[in-house]
Parts: C-alpha cells; sequence; structure tokens
C-alpha cells in the first residue's frame, strides 16, 4: 500500500496477463454499489476498454455480453440485475458543453458510472470515487499491466478492503471461483457465492462494524445494544449451534481480523411462497419444533469456543438493551409522524417498560439467536427433522428470555403472518414445551411472549424509520403497517394494559406506504 493524499487510498497491482485484469475487473465489480462512479485512464491500447468489458460483463452475469466501446457513441447505458451502469468514453469530448448534450450532469438516480478517459472532463469527477490508471508493463509480457488504484471519499476504506479479500480468497486457493453476488440485508455485511467444482460456498465480506458515538453512559447504541462488532460471534455460535445437532453452515476458512468468512451454501429455498410471500406452514412448524429443541438444553452456556486459544462470551439481553432498542421509536419513529412526546409523556413510556420487562428479565436466560424469521431460514428438504431448519443470521445471539426467538418467527416482519396462524404456532411450541417440561408454566410464557413481541416490534418500527430517514432505505417503509397491526396484537395481553392506553394516545397509525 503506498502512501496517498488525504481522504484517499493507493494500491498498485502488476497485473502479468488477461486473466489478471480480469480479476482485477470482477473484484471492482464485486465492491461496486448503486450510485458509485469508477474512472479508468491510461495511455491508448493499455487496456481501459479490456477492464471495463469484463466489469459489465460480470455485473450482468453474461459472460458473452456485447459491450462495445462507446469511443464514438460516448455512452453506452446497461440495465443490470443490481443497478444501471453507465459507460462513457470523454476522448471525443472537446468541451463541458457537451456533457449537457450527453446528459451525464444528471445520472439517474442509483446509477453507477464507469467513465474512460475522465482527464477530458475533470470538473465532473464526484469526491466518492475509484480511479484506475493503467500502462502497459512490455517488459514482463505482451499483455502485463501495471494498474494503479486510488479510492476517494467512502472508496477509500473499499480499495483497501477489496485487495485485502483478493488475498484472502487466494490464501483459501478460491480466487478463481465464479463469484456472484447476493442480494444484501439492512447490515453493512455483504455476500458472494463462488461457484467451485462440484459445489458452491458463501463468501461473508463484513467489515467491523463502526462504534458509532456514545449516546448514554460513554457508550454507544451498539455496544448498549449488544450487537456484534465483528465476525467473531458468527463462528462461535455457528459451530455451538452445529454442536448440539442444529444446521448452523459450517465454516471453511476465515481471517476473523478481517471479517472475510467462507461458509457452507445452504442454497435458497426460502420458508415462504407466493407474491406477496406467505408463510409455508409445514416449514414454520418445523421451525417453532426447531426452536422447542434448543429451549429444551438447559443451562446453556454463555461461554463459547472460538479456537483453541480463545472463547467468545454471548451477552446478556438485559434491560438496558431492551430499553434503548424500544427508545428507537420516540427517537425515529414518532419524529417520522410528527408526534413527538413531551418529557413527562416520555417518562412514562419508560417506566411502563420497566415494569413490563421485569418477569422477562427474570427468566432462565437461553441462546437468543434475535433474526430468527423468515429471511434468515433456508429450508433443507434433503435433511430430516429440525436439522431441515438452515440457520444464517445469528451473529448479534445473546443470553435471554426464550420466547425472544419464537416472537421474531411469528411476528415476522417482512412476512405477513395471520394470527390464527401465530396462534397456532404458539400452542404448537406451548403443548411441546409442556409434553417435555411438566412444570412448563404455559400462562406465563404466553406474557413473556405477548411482552417481548410488543418490544421487538416497538424496536423494529424505530429500525426501518431510521433506515428511511439515516440511511436512504426508504424499502422498509412498506413493512410498517404490519409492524404496526403486530403490536396491537401483542399489547392486547392484560398485562400491558399501561402500554397499550399509552400507545394509544401517543402513537399515531403509519402512513400508507409508498406505492
Amino acid at each position: 500500500m503506498e502512501p496517498s493524499r488525504p481522504g484517499s487510498s493507493s494500491v498498485t497491482l502488476t497485473l502479468p496477463d488477461e486473466q489478471a485484469t480480469t480479476a482485477l475487473a470482477i473484484d471492482i465489480a464485486a465492491a461496486l454499489d448503486p450510485g458509485d462512479a469508477v474512472l479508468l485512464s491510461g495511455d491508448l491500447g493499455a487496456g481501459k476498454t479490456s477492464l471495463a468489458r469484463a466489469l459489465i460483463r460480470h455485473l450482468a452475469d453474461d459472460p458473452d455480453l456485447d459491450v462495445p466501446s462507446p469511443t464514438f457513441t460516448l455512452v453506452q447505458s446497461y440495465e443490470l440485475p443490481r443497478f444501471t451502469l453507465m459507460h462513457a468514453d470523454f476522448y471525443r469530448l472537446t468541451g463541458a458543453d457537451e456533457l449537457a448534450e450527453l446528459g451525464l450532469e444528471e445520472v439517474p438516480p442509483g446509477a453507477a458510472v464507469l467513465v474512460e478517459w475522465p482527464d477530458r472532463a475533470p470538473d465532473l469527477l464526484p469526491p466518492d470515487r475509484l480511479e484506475v490508471e493503467l500502462r502497459l508493463d512490455v517488459a514482463a509480457g505482451p499483455d502485463a499491466r501495471v494498474a494503479h488504484l486510488t479510492g476517494h471519499g467512502s472508496f477509500a476504506e473499499r480499495v483497501t478492503r477489496m485487495i485485502a479479500l483478493r488475498r484472502f480468497l487466494e490464501k483459501a486457493d478460491v480466487a478463481e471461483a465464479r463469484r456472484e453476488r447476493l442480494a444484501g440485508d439492512a447490515s453493512t455485511r455483504a455476500y458472494e457465492r463462488l461457484a467451485l467444482p462440484g459445489r458452491t460456498v458463501l463468501l461473508m465480506n463484513a467489515p467491523r462494524r463502526p462504534d458509532g458515538p456514545p449516546i448514554r453512559y460513554g457508550k454507544s447504541y451498539s455496544t448498549i445494544a449488544h450487537l456484534a462488532e465483528d465476525v467473531r460471534a458468527f463462528v462461535a455460535v455457528a459451530e455451538a449451534l452445529r454442536t448440539l445437532g442444529f444446521s448452523a453452515p459450517a465454516v471453511h476458512a476465515a481471517d476473523l481480523a478481517a471479517g472475510f468468512l467462507l461458509v457452507e451454501d445452504f442454497g435458497d429455498e426460502r420458508f415462504v411462497a407466493g407474491d406477496p410471500p406467505a408463510p409455508i406452514v409445514e416449514r414454520y412448524r418445523a421451525a417453532v419444533d426447531m426452536l422447542v429443541a434448543l429451549h429444551g438444553h438447559m443451562m446453556l452456556p454463555s461461554e463459547l469456543p472460538l479456537s483453541p486459544e480463545a472463547t467468545y462470551k454471548l451477552p446478556s439481553y438485559d434491560r438496558d438493551a431492551f430499553l434503548i432498542e424500544i427508545e428507537l421509536l420516540l427517537d425515529w419513529y414518532l419524529p417520522r409522524l410528527a408526534a413527538v412526546p413531551s418529557t413527562p409523556a416520555r417518562s412514562a413510556f419508560l417506566a411502563f417498560w420497566r415494569d413490563a420487562l421485569a418477569p422477562v428479565l427474570a427468566q432462565p436466560p437461553t441462546w437468543v439467536l434475535r433474526d430468527f424469521h423468515s429471511p434468515n431460514l433456508i429450508w433443507l428438504p434433503e435433511r430430516r427433522g429440525i436439522e431441515r431448519v438452515g440457520l444464517i443470521d445469528f451473529q448479534d445471539a445473546v443470553m435471554g428470555p426464550a420466547a425472544y426467538d419464537l416472537a421474531s418467527l411469528l411476528q415476522d416482519a417482512r412476512v405477513t403472518v395471520p394470527e390464527d396462524l401465530e396462534i397456532e404456532l404458539l400452542g404448537r411450541y406451548a403443548r411441546a414445551r409442556r409434553a417435555n417440561e411438566p412444570s412448563f408454566d404455559v400462562a406465563a410464557f404466553v406474557q413473556i411472549y405477548a411482552t417481548v413481541a410488543a418490544q421487538r416490534a416497538t424496536k423494529i418500527l424505530g429500525i426501518f424509520a431510521r433506515l428511511a430517514q439515516r440511511d436512504g432505505k426508504p424499502q422498509y417503509l412498506r413493512h410498517m403497517p404490519r409492524m404496526a397491526t403486530y403490536l396491537q396484537r401483542a399489547l392486547a395481553h392484560p398485562s400491558l394494559a399501561p402500554l397499550k392506553a399509552w400507545y394509544a394516545a401517543y402513537v399515531p397509525p403509519p402512513p400508507a406506504p409508498p406505492a
């Protein structure tokens, strides 16, 4: 890595042949997000168009796609699976006024831009960009090149990470695998499917979570809420689940410091079907049975093996964590609805929640996977019994009440679970627990279930509002009416009457989702 200007990061790579140039193009394509800009410079014949062609073909998932040089058309647009990409060549530009004629002064929202000869329009350079300068290295071979990469702004860290990922793949002997980027979630993690001879594996690219500013007690939100900072939690919990006979992915290779994992690929067979997606009842029943089996293990440990020399300790889902999540409603959801409560009303809200959480916190703790819902469950039909339930997202696991994961499943934030199905599956769980443990108190469990369901719905309304406002992800707003319905279901429990009255007084119904 070379020294670079403030706010930038640079690296120089030797590309011995055309295959290495294609590999670099794939690395860049895998790192691209909507709105990104990549600028290719170098002398005539240095390989700019070759790199651009390989990059576009990878994004299109079509190795034979016709990608003509835009030297004469100046701009070529591609509607790709992940975003629109505009491929431009400024070699023939004679003045900045031509940019307006091309429409490049106003790039469509979410489109990525790939520009050859960017020096012909220096005023167009965005602050967040990747610059790639290519030159031939004839002494090293007829197809050898040297590539100088500089990431500016948000790309500064990404260019460094892109090179580190390439080295991880080489060390794991999968650098030649065909790579397919998968749809992401609301986190900063990215996933790719790597095709190897006779099998596939998943690449998890999980940068260490930034700690964020202190908001209370000198701690950040993620620290108080006990959100995992790195991949160590995933590795430890995956192995712990597998040891107990549950279907968590095997970890084939790991760089714990960098946050790169190669894990078993469970495929894409989901627990929902249709449009809009609806629960596949048989699979939801299997997921309930899996939770019964997990919660049947008494005194599960909080300290899990991570390596022969290290362990990972699951944090406790304590009162501060529950409350900081609940406050997302006050800090993000209600301001969105122009319904900010007064200081006394806010204090009453938190007091009611402290009382409601007291019996929750008194429960014997078990492993709470925390994101146990349809997007994170894969159906494995070739396996038997509870092993058919594949688990893929549990890095934020904590020690807490057994009811929490059941509420996550039966009040799925992204899929409508009808109330009669929720009641059926809640009964299925309670009957199974009672059959295995005669002392299991069904009424007490139902109260805990309702409380954590209300807490979770409250939290998610705040999270979706935050994703829309702070992170520019308005697609989550369409789930708010569903979460508001779940919240009312949970608040119907008699023990939550004070909270139900507070919500009725201060929380307006959510607006209709955007069309």
